[in-house]
């Protein structure tokens, strides 16, 4: 038998192995030396692997490295070319992309293919030049690469980026060949537009789907708000990934169904999808618009335990989460532990401090915001508005409005009007409140003169709430909380005839009161009431609960306001009426359920009732129970018989 002695490596072998086998840059640095000697560096397949070794590195010295050998190539092949090219578009070096594809052009041994020619469409596209994309399809047509299925798709897919629809959709409609790929970037092209009426009718024409298609038209109607059409793309589609629960829970929570949002993450979760900071951020929004600390809790160790990254869009939404929970103290607390701060995450911090009635701290934090080099936008200043008005800061308030445009070249918007009036109305500077609304660029909305009806209702200021109503009535003229509270403000005038008058306009309007719900969360589960409410399984021990809690208040100096019960009922009822209001079912659900002397958290849709204000101070006192209840306008902190908002809300 001949024995076949192995032959030694070559030396471009050698090479090609050591580049392979590079894992940083200096392993690459000492390879140079031999290249450079060999002359291996001029070597078109010998460059281009040291290239992409160059480009799998995360130092940013790699490029100038991996540019030196480029240059040293004395007749760079179109490979070559196009692999450089694609590092620069890669790096989302656009520019730098066209301008190596119009050198590349000038070599007249270097022909230019399709592979080349589509990444100069992507990065056409990523310039967003129309101009520049007509160019490069001209030339598509002159090579003759016209009919090729990878350039035309490179063409539909840069024309839908540059916003040129029409010219998309001719160049998608011209393809004598359509793959899978080409019909899913002329989908994605419709959604990123929302073209979601035409994307559904591409969708239905489509000879073949995948989890991209069905991806796509889930995260088009999500983003749209069409949650029905969403989900009944969701449950057609036998193979979902991340993508496929993250664009259904961002639908829910962004849409406010936030219920929904959690019931999908917790399906998410049984079907061993491991989520994203986006995932969790969706979630985080969902749990502060319920109100749901503890399971907000959950979520913010479940992001530790599977050691998502704390960037700033997670970060943020940890802060406002248990901002609107009701849990400011840890809201400041993951604020100071974020390396990394926006406009976003500072606003959030203002508007929750501002919520919870800290007007002092969150105008202190704008100060130190501002001298960090921050510059506000129209959500920050909301939030500083609101904070003066919470506690009554009539000059600062003024201030801090007119530098908007003036120093910061924000220009004020409806909402920061609505707050003045707030602010003016709460302090009783009722004529300068209605100077501000004369003076609007704009016509007041209902949320203007709401805010100018609670002012009156505040300040007992019977003819200034009939022409708030009036205006509210002929722009929401279905909307029952208007005729309430100019119910309220009469029957605190003593105005009988006037709550008459509110009773049978109602009633001759067919307009049924909006119920109050309120929730609190029990072993992270939600509970909702509603006034009335006996659907509850502990219904009856609730109604017990209820009629001791109201016992011992009135003992210990609480006195039902009955004039704000607008039924024609006698005395007993009215209190009876008032103690079924869904506040103190929710409170007392909540003696019955938590642990002593821990806190109690309601949630309640509304704005919180005069009367039931008053109770709940008296539970405070008499259960030695902290409470704190978000309503429609703020939080309020209950404890030892008194509110934080002292009154002024």
């Amino acid at each position: 038998m001949v024995s076949i002695k192995p032959q030694p490596p070559t030396l471009l072998q050698k090479a090609m192995t050591l580049i392979q086998d590079s894992t940083s840059l200096s392993h690459l640095l000492q390879i140079l030396p031999l290249l450079s000697k060999t002359s291996l560096d001029r070597h078109p397949f010998v460059a281009a692997k040291f290239l992409r070794r160059c480009f799998s590195l995360p130092s940013p010295d790699s490029f100038y490295i991996a540019r030196s050998i480029f240059d040293h190539v004395p007749a760079p092949d179109a490979f070559l070319w196009n692999t450089f090219i694609r590092f620069h578009l890669q790096r989302g070096n656009h520019a730098e992309s066209l301008g190596l594809l119009r050198r590349m052009r000038l070599c007249e041994s270097v022909a230019l293919d399709t592979f080349g020619l589509s990444l100069a469409l992507q990065a056409c596209g990523g310039l967003g030049s129309f101009t520049i994309g007509e160019t490069l399809h001209s030339l598509v047509v002159k090579l003759g690469f016209v009919l090729d299925v990878f350039v035309q798709t490179a063409l539909v897919d840069m024309y839908g980026k540059v916003g040129a629809v029409v010219h998309a959709r001719n160049v998608f409609d011209e393809m004598d060949v359509r793959d899978l790929v080409s019909y899913n970037v002329m989908l994605g092209m419709y959604v990123a537009g929302s073209y979601i009426n035409e994307a559904r009718k591409l969708f239905d024409e489509m000879p073949m789907r995948d989890l991209v298609t069905m991806n796509t038209m889930i995260h088009g109607y999500a983003k749209t708000g069409d949650l029905v059409a969403a989900q009944e793309i969701f449950d057609g589609t036998s193979e979902r990934d991340l993508l496929s629960w993250s664009s259904m829970i961002s639908g829910y929570a962004q849409s406010r169904q936030s219920s929904n949002a959690l019931r999908l993450f917790h399906e998410m979760q049984l079907a061993n999808v491991v989520p994203d900071e986006v995932t969790m951020g969706s979630v985080l929004s969902a749990c502060g618009d319920t109100g749901a600390l503890s399971m907000g809790r959950a979520m913010h160790r479940l992001i530790d335990k599977k050691r998502l990254s704390l960037d700033l869009r997670l970060g943020t939404a940890l802060v406002d989460m248990y901002a609107k929970c009701g849990d400011i103290e840890t809201s400041r607390n993951i604020f100071s532990e974020l390396n990394e701060k926006d406009v976003i995450t500072w606003s959030s911090m203002i508007l929750g401090l501002a919520n919870h009635g800290h007007g002092k701290v969150a105008i202190d934090l704008f100060s130190d915001m501002i001298s960090q080099g921050i510059q506000p936008n129209e959500i920050t200043f909301v939030g500083v508005l609101s904070a003066c008005g919470h506690i009554g800061l009539v000059t600062e308030g003024w201030a801090h409005f007119n530098s908007m445009e003036g120093v910061y070249c924000v220009l004020p918007k409806i909402e920061h009007y609505g707050c003045m009036v707030d602010l003016l109305g709460r302090a009783g500077q009722l004529e300068e409140a209605i100077g501000v609304i004369k003076d609007m660029p704009f016509k007041p909305d209902a949320v203007i003169w709401r805010a100018l009806l609670n002012a009156c209702r505040i300040h007992k200021n019977v003819e200034l709430a009939e022409e708030a109503t009036k205006n509210l009535v002929l722009l929401d003229p279905y909307v029952d909380g208007h005729y309430v509270l100019l119910s309220n403000i009469y029957a605190q005038a003593n105005m009988w005839d006037g709550v008459s008058r509110i009773r049978k306009l109602l009633r001759s309007k067919c307009i049924k009161r909006i119920p109050g719900s309120s929730s609190i969360e029990v072993d992270n589960t939600v509970f909702e009431f509603v006034s009335g409410d006996a659907s509850h399984p502990q219904s009856k021990e609730i109604n017990e609960m209820v009629d001791e809690m109201m016992n011992k208040l009135k003992m210990a100096g609480y006195c039902p306001i009955t004039s704000l019960v607008l039924q024609d009922i006698d005395e007993p009822l009215k209190e009876s009426s008032l103690a079924r209001h869904s506040e103190k079912l929710a409170i007392a659900f909540g003696l019955l359920s938590l642990p002593p002397k821990s806190t109690i958290r309601i949630f309640k849709n509304l704005r919180v009732c005069e009367d039931c204000h008053l109770a709940i101070k008296f539970v405070s006192l008499v259960y030695d129970r902290q409470l704190i209840v978000r309503d429609r306008n703020r939080f309020h902190h209950f404890w030892g018989g008194e509110c934080s908002c002292k009154d002024y809300w």
